[in-house]
């Protein structure tokens, strides 16, 4: 990890105008004045310092959190954003595709986890599609946890870089 350059600045500027703009009692900003607000800051922080301070390992953090922040403020606000766990596993998909592009690092994640929210935001369509054919493919959708688990277990004990 290189020097902190600019992560320590973006978080006291991000979290002083978070509490400047809260004790000033801004009705604009009266909805922002929560946890996934400070899920945002501390993201923009990690991007900074990924993109400006050329620390490239911190825009898979940076985006993770940001992302979690916007999911958070706009899950209940917009009926078009899905609530589902694909979409978090969608966004760190995005992570490790952001930070490929930078580093060459992470593209088979990234593409892995691309694949498992497609998958299970679009499942109960697909639960539809299989019913149709329930005889050979219903019973092994039953086991797609197991495979993830083992998929999760190669990358970690067997494959080496």
């Amino acid at each position: 990890m290189k020097q902190q350059k600019y992560f320590p600045g973006l978080i006291l500027i991000g979290f002083g105008l978070y509490f400047y703009l809260q004790q000033a009692n801004i009705v604009l900003f009266q909805n922002f004045f929560t946890w996934p607000t400070l899920l945002l800051i501390v993201g923009i922080a990690f991007l900074g310092q990924g993109y400006a301070g050329r620390d490239y390992e911190a825009i898979l953090p940076g985006t993770i959190l940001v992302g979690f922040g916007i999911h958070f403020h706009v899950v209940n606000k917009l009926e078009l954003w899905p609530d589902h766990m694909g979409t978090f596993i969608l966004i760190i998909s995005l992570g490790f595709l952001l930070r490929y592009q930078k580093t060459g690092n992470g593209l088979f994640q990234g593409i892995l986890f691309l694949a498992l929210s497609v998958i299970l935001l679009f499942s109960d369509r697909a639960a539809v599609w299989l019913g149709l054919i329930e005889g050979r493919v219903g019973s092994a959708w039953e086991f797609w946890p197991i495979v993830i688990i083992l998929t999760g277990a190669y990358l970690l004990f067997i494959r080496k870089k």
